[in-house]
């Protein structure tokens, strides 16, 4: 048996892990083989959203994910222990809870805050490097406020509304940024005047993250200040205290009033890979030198990935930066290593990788980046520069925990967004109350059903239709179009609220008015065709009058070839739409299966416009399905009792926790 142990579930450690145990699976060696992941947490934080929560733009519950959840159904052994020691003679993982044998490990323990040995910044600050610190800087920035608005001393009251971030890196810009966005929101909530809050961001460095090009390390500034952040750069950090901060600005050290100091200052790697390092060949800071294929260059069986490598990359001249596309592109080069040695297959894979870019946020609103391919990027801000941000986060989602991270993340950032704090503003926010769909649920399901039953009245049940049905809509529309002649077309049967069934049943009424209609526009896309026309004169249209299709060859095909092919598919189909119609309707109308119900209905709104048309005065249905699809039914329906038990059991099905199918 080949054991496999990966020491940290961080972003290196869960890919790595993921993508050893997808490749062992494909070449069925998963039996042969055992992978074991040991954290000292049983979930994996997103590191890089930490400042959202802190300065409470989403929930805690938005940055961690299980990691059970993870690695549900996949043959990982995810352990919870403490790692204490890594024996290279016995090939041996030490835990507070037990040893672990290994043929092989994975160094991805991540990294800790340094403090460069300033006085008190250990002690008086709070750090920013975890789930826990995050929800503790949280109720700090309440605390101080809360307290703040009770207190009559002005003094202790600036005091407690002064903040001092450290750092003006990617974590410490962010984090101010945040906060400033954040504070007005506090002063409302707590009646404090903003001109009593003091926000600072202080840095050694002469600009805002200095690994941008100066033209955005600039906008970083601008942003900043225009927010009512101090941005003090060219300043070091020499003391913190209880209540206050000590700033060296050349020779000169100056003390200020400090109630709140937040270190962003510097990493150094965690406390087990700092003492695997004092064993092994490594660099500053705690980070063991690797070879190109990322093994410990004293172990060729011990790989070291994400922020724990030192490695210095062909044609580079520094190490590869601690960052997260360091993380992603190790992972997978060690997963395939490891393959390599444990197959004979193949040639290890050499360590080059291709960065595409940094951004960072300065709040929800607004960020700046520079991305694109690794040999040709650009700057970009604002709108462009958050929609990327949001997107690399989809796509790790994607590999880590697949659809239900996905519907997660995108609930928290747009739909159930605070105070408005998204590039996208509150747009997207669920606000309006999910009972007052109810009525139009109701009424949407009563036209559905409405419409079943006047088909069975007419006779769809009874005998073949569908081809008066769909001929008399075209003939219409071409009519109107010039293509044949208005005597051509053919009266159907009686108008129903679809266009679709309206048009078909055009009757001698539409056919005489066919010549007086007007062709609004017909605009010929080559895969299809839009057709907007009234079916009289433009002054004397109503929007009943109005027809819109959209002309597809393909569904005329199907129409054509599959439908109308013999009587027996005609009277099927038939059946299935009033079934259809009816079941939706029922649905619909108990807030059954809601979500179910109001995609059928717009794929039948889809199908009429596409074969026969509608009239506008249809088209509410359409905007109606779309309103109600999503938990329409959880206020005065069914979906309120029946969607949570069905969730319940749906999470317990193998496939469906495996590839992620679920949500939250």
């Amino acid at each position: 048996m080949t054991k496999i142990v990966v020491i940290g579930a961080g972003y290196a450690g869960v890919l790595a892990t993921k993508k050893l145990e997808k490749k062992l699976r494909k070449k069925k060696l998963l039996g042969s083989c055992e992978i074991t992941i040991i954290d000292k947490h049983p979930y994996h934080t997103m590191l890089t959203e930490l400042h959202e929560v802190a300065a409470c733009r989403v929930g805690e519950e938005s940055i961690k994910m299980d990691l059970k959840k993870i690695f549900a159904e996949r043959k990982v052994n995810v352990v919870l222990d403490t790692v204490t020691g890594v024996d290279f003679n016995s090939n041996t993982v030490e835990g507070k809870n037990g040893s672990y044998d290994y043929d092989y490990l994975v160094v991805a323990a991540g990294s800790k805050p340094t403090y460069f040995g300033v006085e008190g910044a250990e002690e008086y600050s709070y750090k920013l490097w975890s789930y826990d610190d995050a929800v503790k800087l949280r109720d700090r920035i309440h605390e101080c406020f809360r307290l703040a608005a009770d207190e009559t001393d002005i003094n202790k009251k600036r005091e407690l509304l002064s903040f001092y971030v450290v750092g003006a890196g990617f974590t410490g810009v962010e984090m101010v940024g945040e906060l400033a966005e954040y504070t007005p929101i506090l002063c409302k909530r707590f009646g404090i005047d903003r001109g009593d809050v003091t926000i600072v961001d202080v840095d050694g460095l002469s600009r805002p993250v200095p690994i941008l090009p100066e033209k955005l390390s600039n906008k970083v500034d601008r942003r900043l200040r225009k927010m009512g952040v101090d941005v003090v750069m060219n300043a070091s950090v020499v003391g913190v205290g209880e209540n206050f901060i000590k700033l060296k600005k050349g020779d000169e050290v100056s003390e200020h009033v400090a109630g709140t100091v937040i270190w962003t200052a510097g990493i150094e790697s965690s406390e087990i890979t700092s003492k695997i390092a004092q064993e092994v060949k490594s660099g500053g800071r705690g980070r063991i030198e690797v070879d190109e294929f990322l093994r410990s260059v004293d172990h060729e069986n011990v790989f070291v990935i994400g922020d724990n490598m030192l490695y210095t990359a062909p044609g580079q001249e520094r190490p590869v930066p601690q960052m997260v596309e360091n993380a992603e592109h190790s992972a997978a080069t060690v997963a395939r290593n490891i393959m390599v040695d444990i197959t004979g297959e193949g040639e290890k894979e050499s360590y080059n990788p291709k960065f595409h870019g940094v951004m960072v946020c300065v709040g929800g609103r607004y960020g700046v980046a520079r991305g694109g391919m690794a040999n040709h990027q650009i700057n970009f801000a604002s709108f462009f520069a958050m929609f990327a941000k949001h997107f690399i986060n989809i796509i790790y989602f994607i590999q880590v925990m697949g659809w239900t991270k996905v519907f997660s993340y995108l609930m928290h950032e747009f739909f159930t967004i605070r105070n408005n704090r998204s590039f996208l503003g509150g747009h997207f926010s669920n606000k309006t109350p999910s009972f007052m769909m109810v009525p139009l649920r109701v009424w949407l399901g009563a036209v559905w059903v409405f419409e079943g039953v006047m088909k069975i009245v007419e006779g769809w049940l009874q005998k073949p239709m569908l081809e008066g049905f769909f001929g008399g809509a075209n003939s219409w529309f071409d009519s109107l179009l010039g293509r044949v002649s208005p005597t051509a077309v053919d009266a159907v049967s009686a108008a129903t609220t679809e266009v679709a069934d309206a048009v078909a049943s055009a009757s001698t009424e539409v056919a005489a008015a066919a010549p007086a209609g007007t062709v609004i526009f017909d605009w010929n896309l080559g895969l299809f065709e839009m057709i907007f026309v009234s079916g009289t004169d433009l002054a004397k249209s109503t929007i009943s009058d109005f027809a819109f299709k959209i002309q597809v060859p393909f569904v005329d095909w199907i129409v054509e070839n599959i439908v109308l092919s013999s009587d027996a598919m005609t009277m099927f189909m038939q059946g299935l739409i009033v079934i259809l119609q009816i079941l939706i309707g029922l649905g619909l109308m108990a807030g059954c299966f809601t979500f179910l119900s109001a995609g059928v209905s717009l794929v039948l709104q889809a199908m009429f416009v596409t074969t026969t048309g509608l009239y506008l005065n249809t088209f509410w249905m359409i905007f109606a399905g779309l309103a109600v699809m999503f938990g329409g039914g959880r206020s005065i329906g069914l979906d309120y009792y029946l969607m949570p038990w069905l969730k319940s059991k749906w999470k317990k099905v193998k496939w469906a926790r495996k590839w992620y199918l679920y949500n939250d």
